[in-house]
């Protein structure tokens, strides 16, 4: 029987979907989806998509700093990505004097190449260890479950890696738990900034912009990976050698055609198509809600000080960025779940999953439980995201909080203690780390608003105990913002953690009576402790049974409709996913173009404004025209960017965009606001993919930035 379920899970990759829709493992393309790719315009036959014994494309495809993809586009090791997956490393490279956040960079010779904290990895192979693991697994359940796959992948980890040569795998369950792959990587620590554009052209449109069609963001940057004299792996140094590639992308130069065949490459971060009803209500009702009114707050306060000096943007930039993408984005997709009724849509579907799993018992009671096990998590659901993202949102408390474990090991093992000393020591050098990006300015106000939104928005038995009674006896009303006012500037003037003076006393005599004192330690503690004793107790639980129940959701499903096998979830693991060029209606009356051009740059030129202000000399290329071989001869103009149907997800973020031929034409950098359900349901109208187009790219680095070294390096196709 089992044999017969991991026979049919195997099966689960070799489907054709309707629309575009599908994050495809590119080891398990079956003969369908390859036959369907071929009808579309695929040039490329299976092998060059992915070898493991010959190079082929999956060697140009990269996870870029651990959230992003990038792909390899010359033979010694040049990397395009996004510029806001490049952005935290442009910003620490940047300073008020060369400010090349600002500004902008190339590199007129690799000599100039500026080091980087990043990392990139390349996918070595697949393997699929779901046999192994299911074998020690057997028929538990639940938390046994649970610690016996962790113990059954830890040992295939050890045993796939090799430290030596930076290799390490790493086994991800897909399906819902239903199936395990081990990927196996390479990493390379040797990245240096090559090129970015000024941030008014890679970030042009802003928050405003972000998630929007038309788009005309210059959403791009520029690496490099090095590697030993050896040609391994090796750390920075400056003889190391620029990576010689295994696989790189040719660049077209081609212009695009609505209809065209596209497909992206990368690294999704994480989506839930499996999702369940209550899930998607939990969403909708509490969740989404709660985290969008959090981050509209940290970033209103973030956003008024970094209007106020450049020093203070580039300190917050990095952060300031990530909040924002995904607020808006939680926004958008609780817009969509309930503009296309999905929550409906997922009750009609499980439905017919009850009534098939009748009189089975392996699944008869998977909604019942499950019913159960929302109700009784939903209570404290909103805690847990105002723990995160309110409380612990403020740069401050979130550092204090991290101390928990060393007060308790001061308690216990007392200061002189090697354990001690050698967390006071990590502590120390992160304190370093997180003093040079705090900005106190902003965060006195998170602080406030936080503490304040807890209290009037969290059930008062979840308040940590005496908290608030202890607020008002010093401070007054908890119900007046006031109060907290007080309290957070008092933290900010008297915590050790930012006075470098008592922090050295403390750390040369540490006490933990001095800790628990601390009024930014023993406000962070105590809603810390509060969360850890009353909520994450709930939590666990809920999570356990959440995992166990929709693992055998899925697991019925693939019984339930053998011949309608499925894409597994984004779970951060190299896919591909292919479309078209395609222009879209969001609305009545309304049609979008496939493409934006340098016209529409100029038309949102605003002078002055944080969004869509443009320095003289881009403007200036731009009206006279100068495109050179990067014109499109079509529309007589640049063309910025344009849109595909192809499915991607966070993560993919820097993911090549290459057309039949297996040449880069453009790189994914966004999604449209009419389809940001997509985590959950894809919608096969309206779903695109937005992407910079590689003239663009181009014409940027060689006619604005003058980096025409880096053109040379690069195989155009014209």
């Amino acid at each position: 029987m089992k044999k017969m379920f991991l026979a049919l899970l195997l099966s689960v990759q070799v489907i054709f979907v309707m629309a575009d829709e599908g994050m495809w493992l590119p080891h398990l393309l079956g003969q369908q989806v390859y036959n369907d790719m071929v009808k579309k315009g695929l040039k490329l036959s299976k092998e060059q998509l992915y070898n493991i014994n010959k190079a082929s494309l999956k060697d140009a495809i990269i996870i870029f700093g651990g959230g992003c993809t990038g792909e390899i586009v010359s033979a010694e090791g040049l990397i395009f990505t996004n510029h806001h997956c490049g952005y935290g490393a442009i910003a620490a490279a940047s300073s008020v004097n060369n400010n090349y956040l600002r500004d902008g960079f190339y590199a007129k010779s690799k000599q100039e190449e500026i080091p980087t904290n990043l990392t990139v990895q390349f996918l070595v192979r697949i393997e699929d260890v779901t046999a192994e693991v299911e074998a020690a697994a057997g028929k538990l359940t639940g938390q046994e479950r649970n610690k016996k796959i962790q113990e059954v992948t830890s040992a295939i980890n050890a045993r796939l890696s090799n430290n030596a040569e930076s290799i390490a795998a790493t086994v991800i369950p897909h399906f819902k738990g239903n199936q395990f792959l081990a990927f196996i990587y390479q990493t390379y620590s040797d990245i240096r900034l090559v090129g970015t554009p000024p941030e008014s052209v890679g970030k042009y449109g802003g928050d405003t912009d972000n998630w929007e069609w038309p788009r005309h963001t210059g959403d791009f940057s520029v690496f490099r990976v090095y590697m030993g004299a050896d040609g391994k792996p090796a750390k920075y140094a400056a003889t190391n050698l620029p990576y010689k590639a295994k696989y790189f992308l040719p660049v077209s130069l081609k212009g695009l055609k609505n209809g065209d065949y596209a497909m992206t490459w990368g690294y999704p971060g994480s989506t839930n198509r499996y999702e369940s009803s209550f899930g998607v209500k939990l969403k909708t009702d509490i969740e989404n809600p709660s985290l969008v009114e959090l981050r509209d707050m940290r970033l209103k306060h973030m956003f008024n000080e970094m209007k106020k000096s450049e020093a203070t943007k580039l300190k917050l930039a990095s952060s300031y960025a990530s909040i924002a993408n995904y607020w808006k984005f939680f926004d958008g997709e609780s817009k969509q779940l309930l503009k296309y009724k999905v929550f409906e849509q997922k009750q009609a579907s499980e439905k017919q999953f009850q009534s098939w799993a009748t009189g089975k018992p392996e699944f008869e009671k998977v909604f019942s439980d499950w019913a159960l096990a929302y109700e009784k998590w939903r209570p404290y659901s909103k805690h847990r995201v105002y723990i995160r993202e309110g409380v612990l949102g403020s740069p401050l408390m979130a550092f204090a909080a991290s101390m928990t474990t060393l007060e308790a090991e001061l308690v216990k093992k007392g200061a002189d203690h090697a354990d001690v000393k050698k967390l006071l020591s990590n502590i120390d050098k992160a304190r370093t780390g997180f003093k040079n990006d705090y900005e106190a300015a902003a965060d006195v106000n998170i602080i406030r608003d936080a503490l304040h939104m807890f209290y009037l928005n969290i059930d008062k038995s979840q308040h940590p105990i005496g908290f608030y009674e202890g607020l008002r006896q010093q401070y007054g009303d908890p119900k007046e913002n006031e109060t907290y006012a007080k309290l957070s500037k008092y933290i900010l003037s008297n915590t050790i953690l930012l006075n470098d003076e008592k922090w050295k006393s403390f750390i040369s005599n540490p006490d933990a009576n001095v800790l628990q004192a601390d009024p930014a330690y023993a406000t962070a503690s105590s809603f810390y402790r509060n969360y850890d004793s009353k909520i994450i107790p709930y939590f666990n639980i809920f999570n356990a049974a959440n995992n166990e129940l929709g693992r055998l959701y899925l697991k019925g499903i693939l019984q339930m409709e053998p011949n309608k096998v499925r894409y597994p979830d984004a779970t951060f693991t190299m896919r591909v996913s292919y479309g078209q060029v395609k222009s879209y209606k969001p609305k009545d009356a309304v049609t979008y173009d496939f493409v934006t051009t340098a016209s529409g740059v100029l038309e949102k030129y605003k002078a002055g404004d944080y969004e869509f202000d443009l320095p003289e000399n881009v403007r200036t290329k731009l009206a006279t025209k100068d495109f050179g071989i990067y014109k499109d001869p079509i529309r007589n103009d640049l063309v910025v960017g344009f849109i595909t149907t192809n499915d991607i997800t966070g993560g993919n973020s820097g993911s090549p965009v290459i057309n039949g031929n297996g040449e880069l034409i453009g790189l994914a950098f966004d999604g449209n606001y009419e389809a940001l359900s997509h985590k959950i349901a894809f919608d096969k109208d309206l779903n695109r993919t937005i992407c910079v187009d590689i003239r663009y790219v181009l014409w940027c680095i060689d006619k604005l930035g003058g980096g025409a070294n880096i053109i040379k390096e690069l195989k155009l196709v014209r």
